[in-house]
């Protein structure tokens, strides 16, 4: 049998012999608030905690109850494990408290266990003010035995606070066993084995500062208790120090590091034993913000070395009051820090650096360690621009080239420029010929060491001037002159070049070049043909090259091709070399055709009266192809100078026989030969009365005399060169030659005869008319009967004609505009009546041509013409 199970009658008894009127009498002198549960714990105004997880079960000693007999008699408040998972919990609330000063409530409880395990956890837990439930004061935990146990709470508070006591049973993983309370009292006197805390005062301090409450306790050897300083919010602070006062009274501090305003809460002091805890009124940690400008600085006024600022200190952040306003302000490149404190709404910053940005910031401080704040927004500003210290030195020139200069200068430091924003600029100005000047300023890299002008003018004096410049002020440096270097020449002016063409040489003269760049040293000509008019002449060679010193701008180019285009390339040179070349193109005169020599030889094959015969001998081109060939016919006159054939003009205007007649010109073009007809010597006739290229041939007068020219023409664009040699002469026949009538003469007196005729035969005509129109059909007839008969009649006139010639020349079976002037004009000077006075007459009719001879009407396909035209258009009579 369980030895516990057995003394478990002997309990009970004992427990039903105590001496309960002594403990009524001690009840006597209980508070409010205290609990037998005799009745239960509503009588005593207790009530389970609505938010809890399961409740607290009323034992009454005078009902039945189900728990096991070795557990203790009587009534009071008990808990069962078992029945509950691991961790729920079960609060019992006692009422509401407003006890002043300090009192004690003790109670008394058990946790038990059949087999001695853990049932769970008994927490004491203390609300003030209705606020959050903070950690327990005190707990027990594990097994206790059967037997009732004392422990006593000794809660200090002060009014209007109250509180109120919370008994919580957690049950633990063991779920087994039983949590027990009973008798609880609220005594008005100080505990006896619990020590009561003096009244805990507030503390204030500034955030960022430390912390620290002094707990003062009464009661005998309580130093050794467990301390702690326990927050509202559940958070145990652990004591830092604890001091014995006397042998009853001992101070403990608590410590906390660096507070915020986190931390300001309501904090009370715990101290705890086996028999019971010590809990102090809640006292208020309250953190003070120092405080800080809202707003940055505002600026005033600013110099080189000063600022002018408005604090703006009365919107802040954080808590006052105000006790001290101090100015801090620095470099934003530096790392110092300089603080002045000020009493007045503005104020002036001294002494500083020109062109220098500064932070400025305003610190406030309220009353205690640490009230100092961070310092508000800042004010970043910069201090104007000092005027540059000094002139820049001279400059120093580095390199020197036909069109740059390089330059040197010393390192420009702040020490000078007195601004960190500031501009060198290299100016430079320089006068050429032609009344060129240019005038620029560049601007340089403070931080190259040095820099290079370009764009210059080769062989110029150039002035240079440096200028330090920033937004207070300007120093200029000296002007220094350098010339720059020569360089190779430009081109020689296009428009000066000129060109004067002969034969076979060409003057060639030009101007110096626009841009010399230098001293010019020589002239170089590069020539060479690259086409020319006459064929036979080479034109792919090499070029040849012409020197000329560089006073000579003018050179004559001998031995020259006529005809000829020839390239020249000018190009002028210095010590340097040879500028870019200029190009002209010129063409030399063509030269006249060279005829072969007649002088001592005569060109005569044979002479008639009317005629004469020639050996024409092909010409030599010079320069350009043979044009054409050229007879010409002079009159001889005895007093009229007689031509020499070596020194004479040639005839440079073509004149027509027809003109000659008439203008009185003393020579005609009897012929125009092209030079295809011409490829060797052949003969040729003048007089032979046909036309050549439009220019007639006509017999020549036998009693006269007359020089025959052969012509040789070489045209070539506008120009044109003829070069004449006299290869015979007629002299004027002795005898009395066979009558050949004057053809213009012959045909003036037909038109003379026609006119007259013309009025005796207008009855014939209207005649004509009336026997045309009935008489159609036969007329027809006749017509081709007509025509038959005066071609067969026209062609013994022509024949009759042409036997006064004897000799021909062979030229005219190939020339096909050889044709004799009467076949060309379609009549014979001879009528068959009268060689005088021909009686033909042109009549229209009907769009027919009709000749009428004595009686008979002869029809013809072509007009007649009027002799004397010599146009080569045929005018019908």
């Amino acid at each position: 049998m369980d030895p516990a199970a057995a003394a478990l009658p002997a309990l009970v008894a004992l427990w039903l012999l105590a001496p309960w009127p002594l403990l009524g009498s001690a009840r006597g002198q209980f508070s409010a608030g205290g609990c037998t549960f005799d009745d239960g714990p509503g009588a005593c105004d207790y009530h389970q905690d609505l938010y809890d997880d399961f409740e607290w079960v009323h034992v009454s000693a005078q009902e039945p109850h189900y728990l096991p007999p070795d557990m203790p008699q009587g009534s009071y408040m008990i808990v069962d494990s078992s029945d509950h998972d691991p961790g729920e919990k079960a609060r019992l609330q006692l009422p509401t408290m407003k006890e002043n000063d300090t009192h004690c409530i003790d109670f008394s409880y058990l946790l038990y266990s059949q087999k001695g395990l853990n049932p769970g956890t008994l927490n004491i837990l203390v609300r003030v003010n209705k606020g959050p439930l903070a950690n327990p004061i005190w707990n027990v935990t594990g097994f206790t035995g059967r037997d009732w146990l004392r422990a006593e709470l000794a809660v200090s508070t002060f009014w209007p606070n109250e509180y109120q006591v919370i008994f919580e049973a957690e049950v633990s993983g063991g779920r087994s066993g039983y949590i027990a309370i009973d008798d609880i009292q609220v005594l008005s006197y100080p505990c006896d084995k619990s020590p009561h805390f003096l009244r805990l005062g507030d503390v204030e301090v500034n955030a960022g500062q430390n912390a620290t409450f002094q707990c003062i306790a009464t009661g005998r050897d309580a130093v050794h208790n467990k301390l702690w300083l326990q927050r509202r919010n559940g958070e145990d602070i652990p004591v830092a120090q604890t001091k014995n006062i006397n042998h009853r009274r001992f101070a403990a501090s608590f410590r906390l590091q660096e507070v915020t305003k986190t931390d300001q809460d309501l904090y009370r002091c715990v101290t705890q034993s086996e028999l019971g805890s010590g809990v102090s009124n809640f006292a208020q940690l309250i953190v003070r913000e120092p405080p800080r400008p809202i707003a940055p600085p505002q600026l005033l006024g600013v110099g080189p070395t000063y600022l002018l600022i408005q604090l703006n200190a009365n919107s802040i952040i954080g808590d006052g009051p105000i006790i001290l306003k101090e100015v801090e302000y620095r470099m934003t490149s530096g790392s110092w820090t300089e603080t002045h404190a000020v009493n007045a709404p503005t104020y002036k910053l001294w002494h500083l650096d020109p062109d220098t940005e500064y932070e400025i910031r305003v610190l406030l401080t309220r009353p205690g360690e640490g009230g100092t704040g961070l310092p508000g927004p800042p004010l970043i500003t910069r201090t104007k621009c000092a005027e540059p210290m000094r002139t820049p030195k001279t400059l120093k020139i580095a390199e020197i080239q036909a069109r740059h200069i390089a330059v040197d200068w010393e390192s420009l430091g702040y020490n000078i420029t007195r601004c960190h924003t500031f501009n060198v600029t290299i100016c430079y100005h320089y006068f050429r010929g032609h009344n060129e000047s240019k005038a620029d300023c560049l601007d340089m890299d403070p931080k190259a060491p040095q820099h290079v002008v370009n764009h210059l003018p080769p062989y110029t004096n150039v002035s240079l001037k440096m200028i330090l410049t920033n937004p207070e002020g300007r120093k200029e440096s000296e002007e220094t002159i350098i010339q720059t270097d020569e360089d190779v020449p430009g081109p020689v002016p296009v428009n000066s070049l000129q060109g004067t063409s002969f034969e076979n040489k060409i003057f060639l003269n030009w101007k110096e070049p626009l841009d010399p760049n230098g001293v010019i040293t020589q002239y170089e000509v590069s020539y060479s043909s690259i086409r020319s008019f006459d064929p036979a002449v080479p034109v792919a060679g090499p070029p040849q090259t012409v020197s000329n010193l560089w006073n000579s701008t003018h050179h004559v180019f001998m031995h020259l091709h006529p005809g000829t285009t020839y390239q020249f390339f000018i190009k002028a040179s210095t010590v340097k070399g040879f500028g870019p070349a200029t190009a002209i193109n010129v063409t030399t005169n063509i030269s006249a055709p060279t005829l072969p020599d007649y002088e001592g030889v005569d060109a005569s094959l044979n002479e008639t009266a009317t005629t004469i015969t020639v050996l024409l001998r092909p010409a030599q081109a010079k320069g350009a192809p043979i044009s054409a060939y050229q007879i010409v016919v002079e009159e001889l006159h005895p007093h009229r100078t007689k031509r020499e054939a070596g020194a004479m003009e040639c005839y440079q205007v073509p004149v027509t026989y027809q003109n000659a007649m008439s203008g009185g010109a003393p020579y005609y073009f009897a012929a125009e030969l092209p030079p295809g007809n011409l490829p060797e010597p052949a003969p040729f006739t003048v007089g032979d009365n046909r036309t050549y290229q439009g220019f007639w041939n006509p017999p020549l007068a036998p009693r006269k005399g007359y020089n025959i020219y052969f012509q040789a023409m070489s045209s070539v664009e506008k120009e044109t060169k003829t070069q004449c040699v006299r290869i015979a002469t007629k002299a004027a026949a002795t005898e009395e030659p066979e009558v050949i009538p004057d053809p213009a003469k012959q045909t003036d007196r037909v038109v003379k005869i026609a006119g007259i005729s013309a009025g005796i035969l207008v009855f014939i005509l209207l005649l004509l008319v009336v026997v045309l129109i009935v008489k159609k059909s036969k007329l027809a007839k006749k017509r081709k009967d007509a025509l038959g008969n005066t071609r067969q009649e026209m062609t013994h006139m022509v024949n009759a004609m042409d036997r006064s010639y004897a000799d021909q020349s062979t030229l005219h079976a190939e020339d096909p505009l050889s044709i004799t002037f009467m076949d060309q004009h379609n009549f014979s000077p001879r009528l068959p009546n009268d060689p005088l006075v021909p009686t033909a007459v042109l009549v229209l009719l009907q769009e027919e041509k009709m000749f009428i001879m004595g009686t008979t009407i002869h029809f013809l396909p072509y007009p007649i013409c009027r002799v004397g035209d010599r146009t080569g258009k045929c005018t019908s009579i």
